[in-house]
C-alpha cells in the first residue's frame, strides 16, 4: 500500500529537523563568488551539519536538496546541483555507513537520469541497517506533487476496485507519501531570512514549529542548529488545545 512501508522503525525520543537550506546565491554574489561556489560551500556546510546533529538530540534530519521547481533554473546550474549530489554521496558514503546514519531520498524518482537514480539507490541499500541516526533528503521534491501523487495512487486502488473512497483517513493518505513511515517534523528551519515554506512538506508541516535564521545556508553549522533547536525548547506545542489542557479534549475554531 505504501510506497515506503516499514523502511523507518517508529521514532524514539529525539527530535526531527528539517532545513531548507537557502541562501547559496546570495552567499556568493556577495563574495563576487559564481553560484556554483556557492553550491559547494553549501555542500561543506550540509556535511558539518549532518556531522553535529545527532549530539544535539536529533534523531532525524530532513534537507530540502532539489525542489521540483528547480528543473526551472538555468541548465548550467541544474548541472552543476547534480554533480554535487554525486559528489556528497560518492565522497560520504562509507562514512556515513560506517557512522550509522540511514540515507532516504524522498521526492518523484520518475525521470531522473540513470547515473542520479543509481547514487539514489545505492545509498539507500548500503545504510538500510543502520538507525543511530536518518537524513532523509527532499530531492526532485515537492509539496504539492507528493500530495497529488498520493491522491492518484490511492484514486487508482478504487479504480481497479481494491479500496473505497470512504476508506480513505489522514493516516492512510500519509502511507501513499513519499514520506510515509516517518514521523512529522517537530521543526523547521529555513536560513538565509527568507519567511516562507516554498513547498516544503506541507503536509508534513502541520503542527511543525517554524525558526527563520538570518544566516546564509554555506555558513551554517552545528552552533546555529544548536541555537534553532534552543528558540524550539522555548515553545509551547499545543497542537490546537487551550494551552495546559491535552490537544484531543478541546477543538478551537477559526471563527471563535
Amino acid at each position: 500500500m505504501s510506497r515506503h512501508t516499514d523502511e523507518f522503525p517508529p521514532p524514539s525520543t529525539g527530535l526531527h529537523v528539517a532545513i531548507i537550506m537557502d541562501g547559496n546565491g546570495r552567499w556568493a554574489k556577495e563574495r563576487g563568488l559564481p553560484r556554483s561556489l556557492g553550491h559547494r560551500a553549501g555542500v561543506a556546510a550540509l556535511r558539518r551539519t549532518v556531522e553535529g546533529a545527532s549530539g544535539l538530540g536529533i534523531e532525524r534530519l530532513t534537507v530540502f536538496g532539489f525542489s521540483t521547481e528547480n528543473w526551472r533554473r538555468p541548465p548550467r546550474e541544474v548541472s552543476e546541483l547534480m554533480g554535487l549530489l554525486k559528489t556528497y554521496f560518492r565522497s560520504d558514503i562509507d562514512r556515513l555507513e560506517r557512522e550509522g546514519v540511514r540515507v532516504r531520498i524522498v521526492g518523484r524518482r520518475t525521470g531522473l537520469e540513470p547515473d542520479i537514480l543509481e547514487i539514489v539507490e545505492r545509498a539507500e541499500s548500503r545504510t538500510v541497517n543502520n538507525h543511530r541516526f536518518h537524513l532523509q533528503v527532499a530531492f526532485n521534491y515537492g509539496g504539492r506533487a507528493d500530495i497529488v501523487d498520493a491522491a492518484r495512487a490511492f484514486a487508482l486502488r478504487v479504480e481497479q476496485g481494491r479500496s473505497q473512497a470512504h476508506e480513505l483517513t489522514e493516516e492512510l493518505f500519509e502511507s501513499y507519501l513519499s514520506t510515509a513511515s516517518a514521523p512529522a517534523p517537530d521543526l523547521i528551519i529555513r536560513t538565509s531570512g527568507e519567511q516562507r515554506i516554498s513547498n516544503f512538506l506541507l503536509w508534513e508541516c502541520a503542527y511543525a514549529e517554524l525558526v527563520f535564521q538570518q544566516v546564509y545556508w554555506p555558513d551554517y553549522g552545528p552552533e546555529h542548529l544548536k541555537a534553532a533547536i534552543a528558540e524550539f525548547q522555548g515553545r509551547e506545542r499545543r497542537y490546537g488545545a487551550v494551552s495546559g489542557e491535552p490537544a484531543a479534549e478541546d477543538t478551537i475554531l477559526a471563527a471563535g
